[in-house]
């Protein structure tokens, strides 16, 4: 991994095969685990997904991953994957620049609807959705099941 740089500018890119080299530039924390090329080949394969990478001085410093969703009886939806800002980052408006990029790219894409899911306990995460007027859904917790394949 490399050390950010002091300067906190910063550029929003989105990632596609032709540029997935940029990765080869990552500072610590930005995924939670090491990224494979073979993972990140077959991710940008696939059309409905979609990846946001912030750049500050050649190294990527955040990174927002999302999924688009097509319902046949539901509008199409932007699920938010991931959001992750190496800490030595964290902010300076970064995870706000790349939500923000993301949700405009779901507008574009016809999106009516994008979601977001964290820990209950996740306080720097639920300070960023809720400063972008990400509304909490009050019905209740939010419970997830998973299966391991």
């Amino acid at each position: 991994m490399i050390s950010p740089l002091e300067d906190t500018s910063f550029e929003i890119v989105r990632l596609s095969p032709d540029n997935a080299e940029l990765l080869h530039r990552l500072a610590d924390d930005v995924f939670d685990e090491p990224v494979r090329a073979d993972r990140l080949a077959a991710y940008l394969a696939e059309p409905g997904h979609i990846m946001l990478v912030a750049l500050s001085g050649g190294i990527v410093v955040g990174q927002c991953a999302a999924v688009l969703h097509r319902h046949p009886d539901k509008v199409t939806e932007l699920y938010l994957d991931e959001v992750g800002v190496t800490p030595a980052m964290q902010r300076n408006g970064i995870g706000r620049a790349l939500v923000e990029s993301m949700l405009g790219i779901g507008r574009e894409l016809g999106c009516g609807e994008a979601w977001v899911g964290t820990e209950p306990d996740n306080l720097p995460a639920r300070g960023l959705y809720e400063s972008l007027d990400l509304h909490l859904d009050e019905t209740g917790t939010f419970v997830m099941y998973a299966y391991r394949l």
